[in-house]
């Protein structure tokens, strides 16, 4: 299934139903006098909160939805039928926005949470209601009104309380996938991760919370380079941030030390929102078992020097897997933990 984030649409509330002119025509019913009802009212488009999709795929090949009208009404004083509501599903965390003004309209963040993207028009009155003393038999009825049009632009921004932030080939998507039931793709190469990932981390009995791993940074990426900047918005609602390094130069030679790259991600996130630089965060080393106690030893005092709290691990060993996890939940939920099973099945 493709990963799309960001749609347009065009959606049109349903035309309310004509009023009508009518009389009453009944034997012994002399005068029988106006009989005509209303039209029914058309039908709202309604953007509904679906928690089983993840995704705005599906909104990506219709461009436009509206709403049926309402019927029109009758004579003996029947009304017409009001038009069905034409439904809209989007995944937790959409946020809809005005596309000609850019105002944002509603931020949908609850399960089977509902919004009235473009209200039905309303029926037209039919003559029943202009009865006046001089006027006994009216032949006016009033038409439906139009249902209100716009268009929109949907934005979906993940619902994740931890993100993963890191370079390409940090061993972002081998973490997620050690703590989480997530199985993103895992491959040698950067940029593995071509769309957000999402993990549930089970702490304990009663305690859990949802990790996104966020595709690679690279310098630049607030600017469009690579694909940070579309992913980018996805760690906004984070309440704490974890920062994956490694030290590529020692380990394939490449340019570029752990401190240095934090410097990159830093800078990348100040300049997409300044706000995210203000979150709870971690610092982690990753594939900490390939260095050797001088090297960590090398790399602890550089940060230090920087006051930087440094924690050293490994996706694929699990070392120090156990007090990370006990970290996250602690810097999401406020207190300690007690345990984390690292061996339990995963849900």
């Amino acid at each position: 299934m493709r990963f799309i984030d960001e749609v347009t649409i065009l959606v049109h509330g349903g035309d309310g139903g004509d009023g009508v002119v009518a009389f009453r025509r009944e034997k012994y019913v002399p005068r029988g006098g106006p009989s005509g009802g209303d039209g029914g009212r058309g039908g709202d488009v309604i953007v509904r909160v679906n928690p089983g999709l993840s995704t705005l795929i599906d909104l990506r090949y219709q461009k436009q939805y509206r709403a049926k009208r309402g019927a029109h009404g009758q004579g003996q004083d029947r009304y017409g039928r009001g038009g069905p509501p034409r439904i809209i599903e989007v995944p937790v965390g959409t946020m809809v926005y005005d596309a000609d003004s850019g105002e944002l309209l509603a931020d949908l963040v609850q399960q089977e949470e509902e919004w009235i993207a473009a209200s039905g028009g309303a029926g037209g009155w039919g003559n029943i209601h202009f009865v006046t003393p001089t006027n006994r038999a009216p032949r006016r009825a009033d038409p439906g009104q139009p249902g209100k049009k716009r268009n929109l632009r949907l934005e979906l921004k993940l619902l994740a309380e931890g993100g993963l932030v890191g370079l390409p080939n940090a061993g972002k998507s081998t973490l997620i996938s050690s703590i989480s039931a997530a199985r993103p793709k895992v491959a040698d190469y950067p940029f593995t991760t071509l769309v957000p990932s999402l993990g549930v981390v089970r702490v304990d009995e009663e305690r859990s919370f949802v990790l996104a791993d966020i595709p690679g940074l690279i310098e630049g990426a607030h600017q469009g380079a690579g694909l940070g900047k579309r992913f980018l918005r996805h760690i906004e609602r984070t309440r704490v941030l974890v920062f994956l390094l490694d030290d590529r130069h020692t380990l394939d030679g490449t340019d570029g030390s752990p401190l240095g790259d934090l410097r990159i991600l830093f800078a990348e996130l100040g300049s997409h929102d300044p706000e995210l630089l203000e979150r709870k965060r971690l610092v982690v080393i990753n594939k900490g078992d390939l260095l050797n106690d001088d090297r960590r030893q090398e790399i602890a005092t550089e940060f230090a020097e920087e006051e930087i709290e440094l924690q050293f691990i490994s996706a694929v060993s699990k070392e120090g897997l156990r007090d990370l996890v006990f970290k996250m939940s602690e810097a999401i939920h406020g207190g300690p933990v007690d345990e984390f099973d690292m061996d339990r099945e995963m849900p």
